[in-house]
């Protein structure tokens, strides 16, 4: 894009003030932007989040255009805005009109599930000598596709857009900014079903994308959507991609046929062929974090590249630094349309946007370009140069960015890199928990405070990382159980507030030394901590008290209230800044009445406590279940646990479970009737059988409950039972039947796909979630994906 604001305000109908800035870009996210030669950031005051609040630190960052849903005052001569009723709607409208003078094909992909995949494999497939544009990485929302759009530089001939809805109403929006020429339909299934009344409401909506368009690819293996299809756009080029393949020889597995069949009809419509190694290759829908070498951290998106997939990957760079060095390893970019030196000096440009440290190159193209980088870069040929010169040294202290095309093969780097080297990998889904803490926030009031747990490794999905993605999505507070897990997430640069639950008096010391505030919950605790912070001349230190409304596990009881209140009236050692208590039974609702009578009594008691006092602190009781279930128990501040993490709530479609175990297959053996398996021959063969051992067991959180056939994992979407015993560290499964099976294909131990959840794993060992998650062991690979 390429605008003045002043061109702006005409096309959105807003209105200028002040300078007229030139824009090529927009920013939604003031976190995201380090510095902003012709960005435009757009304030946007949403349920979350008000953009306008960070407009200060955007022209302390440079930048000098704004889009603004309310007056605000120009901060110097340089500077312009555009006012207008809603910033959201302006940016769409902005994108509707960039859209339409756009001279190449548009494709939209819509559906269920596959959406990502789909664009990614047909942006893949294009030739390198067709300049075409793929929306990044999962930008399908309202915000996102119109960001999209505006990405547009106008040269492309075939231009690849994901559109995403979650509720009615939502894709008309969608199919006006993107008008699109070819619609694809992957899918029709259970995802965001929440807000529909029926399936039937949700194929209608998902259909209006293609109501301007003169093709539909779909697949008769959703037939409810098919027939659907065909009874409402007869008169356009309809394509069954299921049917068309009978005439096409392509080998896939079952669980990506129909996103290939799709991809390979499409590409066939827009005359191009079909590469089918596009089809065995991994594909990256999302950042991967990983903990790398030297107290590092690697993204990893070093499957794909293109200019605009940089910048959005650079962006995350900058965000998930907090302050450490930041390091970029960039591969040569294909099908980008431009000469080298007009696509490098783009990139570079983007580099030192970002603010990286070290910058690496890796190609024939971008080394050819080494003259338009910073200083402080090294250029390589090849991967294979690049490994050969391979030093610790260079990437200690530092969170390191892989950015490379499919055929870099950038995965040796990563291999290098990582500290870790266990098969066995948890994938944890930020994306997804980003999406479940928004979900909450949807039955709370605006802007209003919640405190997200993070105890225990962040119930086992890992602390840091997740903390970072919560500092950044504005949780008020982090609450751990102990002071050594607060310690470790400031050494990791987190600065937002961190609650330690389990604050006992050993560690106060500790924790006044790191800002982290505690839990007081008796007189005892009262008293030493506020020696503690007087000993070191602290004054109005932060604390959290805690009420025992019923629960009877910790806090100071009724009778407490009045010798509570005289303790800390005028008090100017200790503030209190939030009283909280604990539910038992927010859950159950045969619990219900109970339940309420403890809200009651803490609204009593917190009361009381706050008319000793010549100030408010936030109270807090609600916790995930009585978020959804007891909407008066919000008062000013609420706390969320295992909901963030998308457990807890078994029949809620709404709520995405964030983490993945998985492994992969080591050994296969047909073993012949009458042998046995695993320990103490607990498994007899009662016919001939395939038996394949994975390495994972008990050592690794897969209880030994488990074996003999109580749980099944998945292969190749297939169920395989654990035979014999779970060893310390291996099981055995039976893979009987399933066709084509190999070592190194991966197995799913749980994961979000019903009948293999955390749930459903639980009810088999008569426990919860949350011992499950916790017992995950500390030696098994995290890797953190985002969208």
């Amino acid at each position: 894009m390429n605008y003045l604001l002043s061109e702006i305000a005409h096309i959105v109908g807003g209105e200028h003030r002040g300078a007229d800035v030139r824009v090529r870009s927009i920013a939604t996210d003031s976190r995201s932007v380090v510095s902003a030669e012709e960005i435009a950031f757009a304030a946007i005051d949403g349920k979350n989040h008000d953009g306008h609040q960070f407009i200060e630190r955007m022209v302390a960052r440079g930048v000098e255009a704004f889009i603004v849903e309310r007056e605000v005052e120009l901060p110097n001569k340089r500077c312009g805005v555009v006012v207008v009723e809603s910033t959201l709607g302006a940016l769409q409208r902005l994108a509707t009109y960039h859209r339409e003078q756009f001279k190449g094909r548009v494709v939209a992909i819509t559906g269920s599930n596959g959406k990502t995949i789909v664009k990614e494999w047909a942006s893949r497939s294009m030739p390198e000598s067709v300049h075409s544009f793929a929306s990044p990485k999962s930008y399908n929302s309202q915000l996102g596709v119109a960001l999209s759009l505006l990405m547009l530089e106008g040269s492309e001939e075939v231009a690849f857009i994901e559109a995403g809805i979650s509720h009615p109403g939502e894709m008309e929006r969608l199919e006006r900014m993107i008008q699109p020429e070819i619609v694809v339909v992957t899918s029709i299934g259970d995802a965001h079903s929440a807000n529909f009344i029926s399936e039937a409401e949700k194929i209608d909506e998902k259909l209006l994308l293609a109501k301007g368009a003169t093709t539909i690819i779909y697949s008769s293996e959703y037939p409810t959507l098919a027939k659907r299809i065909k009874e409402l756009y007869s008169d356009r080029e309809l394509i069954d991609s299921s049917v068309e393949s009978e005439d096409y020889e392509l080998e896939l597995s079952d669980a990506l046929s129909v996103d290939a069949l799709h991809v390979s009809a499409l590409m066939r419509r827009l005359g191009y062929g079909v590469d089918e190694a596009i089809f065995s290759a991994k594909v990256s829908m999302r950042l991967e974090l990983k903990e790398g070498i030297d107290n590092s951290m690697i993204i990893d998106d070093s499957y794909n590249s293109d200019i605009n997939s940089v910048v959005v990957a650079l962006d995350a760079l900058h965000l998930q630094s907090m302050g450490r060095r930041r390091v970029a390893v960039v591969s040569d970019i294909r099908q980008s349309g431009m000469t080298n030196e007009a696509l490098y000096s783009r990139i570079a440009d983007a580099v030192r946007r970002a603010g990286v440290d070290y910058f690496i190159g890796v190609g024939e193209n971008i080394s050819s370009c080494a003259s338009l980088f910073p200083r402080n870069s090294a250029f390589y040929h090849s991967t294979d140069e690049l490994i050969e010169n391979f030093s610790r040294e260079r990437w200690a202290d530092s969170v390191i960015l892989l950015k490379g095309s499919r055929d870099s093969r950038f995965e040796r780097v990563t291999r290098l890199l990582e500290r870790r080297t266990h098969t066995t990998t948890l994938e944890v889904d930020l994306s997804a928990m980003k999406k479940n803490l928004n979900y909450f926030r949807l039955h709370l009031p605006q802007h209003h405070p919640i405190v997200a747990m993070v105890k225990a490794g962040s119930y086992g999905t890992g602390d840091v990382e997740v903390a970072r993605m919560l500092q950044h999505e504005g949780v008020k507070y982090l609450a751990v159980a102990f002071a050594d897990e607060g310690v470790l997430l400031r050494s990791k640069g987190i600065t937002m507030p961190i609650v330690v639950l389990n604050a006992d008096q050993d560690s106060f010391d500790v924790m006044i030394a790191h800002d982290l505030e505690p839990e007081i919950y008796s007189f005892h605790s009262l008293d030493a901590f506020r020696r503690a912070a007087h000993h070191v001349q602290r004054e109005n230190y932060p604390i959290h008290i805690k009420l025992d409304t019923g629960m009877h596990r910790l806090g100071f009881v009724e009778d407490d209230i009045d010798l509570l209140g005289r303790a800390l009236h005028h008090d100017h050692t200790l503030r209190i800044a939030t009283i909280f208590s604990h539910l038992s039974s927010a859950d159950m609702p045969e619990e219900d009445k109970f339940t309420e009578g403890q809200i009651e009594r803490f609204d009593y008691m917190s009361a009381q406590l706050i008319e000793w006092l010549d100030y408010t602190p936030l109270r807090h009781i609600a916790n995930s279940a009585a978020i959804l279930r007891f909407p008066f128990a919000a008062f000013e501040m609420c706390r969320l646990g295992l909901g963030l993490y998308g457990y807890g709530f078994e029949h809620n479609d709404a709520l995405i479970p964030v983490a993945t175990l998985s492994t992969r297959i080591v050994q296969i053996k047909s073993l012949a009737k009458g042998e046995s398996v695993g320990y103490g021959r607990s498994a007899k063969l009662e016919s001939e059988r395939v038996i394949a051992t994975i390495p994972v067991g008990y050592a690794d959180g897969l209880d030994r409950h488990l074996g003999n056939g109580r749980w099944s994992v998945k292969v190749a979407g297939k169920s395989a039972p654990i035979i014999g015993r779970v060893c310390m560290d291996s099981a055995m499964i039976d893979i009987t039947g399933i066709e084509g099976v190999e070592v190194g294909d991966k197995v799913t131990i749980f994961s979000a796909e019903r009948g293999n959840t955390l749930e459903d794993m639980a009810k088999v060992l008569d426990t919860i979630t949350y011992e499950i998650m916790t017992s995950i062991s500390s030696r098994v690979k995290r890797i953190y994906t985002e969208r």
